[in-house]
């Protein structure tokens, strides 16, 4: 039994409904990939499927728009699958159990994939429409967005004409988003030996920090818990001889680190207790505003075989020199981050440490430079840095048509102008932006809370509003 299937407009939330029948999380796209496929084949539309499983659809334009650009709608089909700890859906292998409440839609005990299920449902609705007036609607449905735009990267943008682009991934109505930055992981790499060493062993943590999203909360100035390990690091070995036998802290590379811990042996313990705490209550001080649950701990005992003396040199100076955090800001868009860069995911192996640095840009020269930088730095301490999942920044353009007729329809429809925001994360535009010189981009999207958690929450009144300004400019598209 249908539960959206009587709200308006009916196809958007039918497709949406069929969507989330599907198990589509990340990595696992085939079953909704071929399902966007035979939704093609049923209409005769053309259509390309990759070997990433993105999906290409097309549709000619309606009469009166032949001579009318291309535009392209983009979203993504995969979702991030997380759900409350009593919840027993498998959700590589059942659809979700979607619920209403009022204008709110959400799925019982598990995400909602609004993110970005509704962009697709969207992209469909159009396609499928009898009676919308359009130019030629190129709609490109990629894979595995959630986990690094594996998708978008892998996409050959060749059956594309146009350079007009919808992207319908933002999460607040009455935003738009117009520029977003790019990235890469640095993988840094510090080789270490060990030997026997003599002493007590302790644990040093740091923990109760607030962390965050790298991108768009990195100027906040919260506490990263690796870089203060370092901080705790150095004055530990000032107050004692010591070895480090490992260090760790953090689990994404994207996600500001909110705990950490070193396992040392020491000489002096009570020295090294001492000085731990006294640096705690500095680090309090420091971040009482942003951290207030910032806590410091010493503890006796741990395993492991110490690092050699020059290895735990090495440690300590990445710990402390690194750049971490705001770089640069824009000089063109006021409050915006240009460059920053976050040490994510700090591990201990046998024979070496590695530091994994999120590095973001807008301006692809820097994000170079940060990773030279993290080179240069490594290359120092007898290490190297590996690049990973490298992707440009969607640069602000001063001139856009297309933001231009968008800020016109919503302003007409809403009665005010939107927002316009660039933000300091990335966005598949960027890569699309890198593919396709002179593509003229904009994100917007309805109104999705909590997105990537079990308390998601879409609005149906906002799904509404986004449909009819989307359908409205596609109309003045000629």
């Amino acid at each position: 039994m249908s539960v959206l299937g009587h709200l308006e407009p009916q196809s958007v939330f039918h497709f949406f409904e069929e969507i989330c029948a599907i198990p589509h999380g990340s990595r696992h796209n085939t079953q909704i990939s071929n399902w966007l496929v035979k939704f093609a084949e049923e209409r005769g539309l053309e259509h390309y499927q990759d070997e990433a499983e993105n999906v290409i659809i097309i549709k000619p334009a309606t009469p009166g728009y032949e001579t009318a650009e291309a535009v392209i709608i983009q979203g993504h089909m995969d979702m991030v699958c997380e759900k409350d700890a009593d919840c027993s859906k498998d959700m590589l292998t059942e659809g979700l159990d979607l619920m209403l409440d009022g204008d709110t839609v959400y799925a019982k005990g598990t995400t909602l994939g609004g993110d970005d299920g509704i962009a697709v449902a969207m992209a469909l609705a159009a396609l499928d429409a009898d009676h919308l007036e359009h130019p030629r609607l190129e709609v490109v449905i990629t894979t595995d967005e959630e986990l690094g735009m594996d998708g978008a990267m892998a996409l050959d943008p060749k059956p594309l004409q146009g350079r007009r682009l919808l992207n319908i991934d933002s999460e607040v109505e009455g935003i738009f988003t117009v520029s977003c930055a790019g990235g890469a992981t640095a993988r840094s790499c510090i080789p270490v030996k060990r030997e026997s060493f003599t002493g007590e062993m302790l644990t040093v943590s740091v923990s109760g920090l607030i962390g965050g999203h790298s991108g768009v909360e990195i100027h906040k100035g919260r506490a990263n818990a690796d870089m203060l390990l370092g901080r705790l690091l150095y004055a530990a070995a000032k107050a004692s001889e010591l070895r480090i036998v490992s260090v760790s802290g953090g689990l994404k590379d994207n996600a500001i680190p909110t705990a950490a811990q070193a396992v040392l042996t020491v000489v002096d313990a009570a020295g090294v207790k001492d000085a731990c705490v006294k640096l705690g209550e500095a680090l309090r001080s420091e971040f009482m505003t942003t951290d207030p649950g910032l806590q410091v701990s010493v503890t006796e005992g741990g395993e492991g075989t110490a690092m050699d003396a020059e290895s735990t040199k090495r440690v300590i100076c990445l710990l402390n020199c690194a750049p971490n955090g705001v770089q640069v800001m824009s000089n063109d868009i006021e409050g915006l981050v240009q460059t920053s860069l976050n040490l994510g995911v700090l591990r201990t192996e046998e024979d070496c440490v590695t530091a994994s640095f999120c590095v973001r840009s807008s301006v692809d020269s820097q994000k170079d430079m940060l990773i030279q930088r993290l080179e240069s730095l490594s290359a120092q301490l007898g290490g190297t840095v590996e690049t990973l999942g490298d992707y440009p920044g969607w640069a602000y353009r001063q001139e856009s048509p297309l933001r231009d007729l968008l800020v016109k329809v919503f302003t007409e429809q809403y009665g005010h102008a939107p927002e316009i925001e660039a933000i300091h994360a990335g966005l598949e535009c960027g890569l699309f932006a890198g593919k396709m010189p002179g593509l003229d981009c904009i994100s917007f999207g309805p109104d999705l809370k909590e997105i990537h958690t079990p308390r998601e929450r879409m609005s149906v009144a906002s799904v509404q509003r986004t449909w009819k300004m989307l359908t409205e400019a596609l109309r003045q598209m000629k």
